[in-house]
């Protein structure tokens, strides 16, 4: 858990050309704008603000980056994209933002995993599916996949033993774990399964 402790701001890019070409392991957290991504970040890198947790859905508008390694040491980055879905967002940002996702998701060269989140009382929704779709390739190929039932704290065990069942079939063979901010489910269990990747990776 203390390696996603290190985690620090590096860069943010509205559009791929502002990305740096980077070498080192990089995990993608991608979902809808209410499904918790923000709060996940901090959670697992326990702090309070590194990705802005908004209450209103649809603020992260850019790829945000954040480095992972002590003594300043680059080892792995996180990434913040952008939520999708929300119906506030005006219709042309939408779609900026859905082809500057999916273009990331598709050509990124040192994205290693793809971390989706999804609240398991809605479940997959259609943009979900497509994200899914657009990535099934890489996944195909060896990118790993962890699909995080973000909110569980929500769910009785019945509710959280029937979402991870149905989850795991949508996962397509990819890890699936249910995840509270605020009971801290899942936490450790996500952060060790990202630092084995990163290990795989070097």
């Amino acid at each position: 858990m203390g390696w996603m402790h290190t985690a620090r701001f590096l860069t943010t890019a509205p559009t791929l050309e502002f990305l740096p070409a980077l070498s080192v392991p990089e995990f993608a957290f991608v979902g809808r704008s209410n499904a918790g991504k923000s709060t996940c970040i901090n959670t697992l890198t326990q702090q309070k603000r590194l990705a802005f947790a908004s209450k209103k859905p649809g603020r992260t508008q850019a790829i945000n980056l954040f480095a992972l390694g002590k003594q300043g040491i680059t080892d792995a980055v996180l990434a913040d994209l952008p939520g999708y879905g929300y119906a506030a967002v005006p219709r042309q940002d939408k779609i900026r933002w859905q082809q500057v996702m999916a273009n990331y998701l598709v050509t990124r060269e040192n994205l290693r995993a793809i971390v989706l989140l999804c609240d398991p009382r809605h479940g997959l929704t259609e943009l979900d599916e497509i994200l899914l779709e657009v990535i099934r390739p890489r996944v195909e190929q060896g990118l790993k996949f962890l699909l995080l039932l973000t909110k569980a704290d929500k769910l009785n065990r019945s509710e959280a033993t029937k979402a991870l069942s149905i989850a795991r079939l949508q996962a397509g063979g990819g890890e699936v774990r249910l995840f509270s901010a605020l009971k801290k489910q899942g936490v450790e269990e996500a952060a060790l399964l990202l630092r084995n990747w990163a290990q795989e990776s070097t």
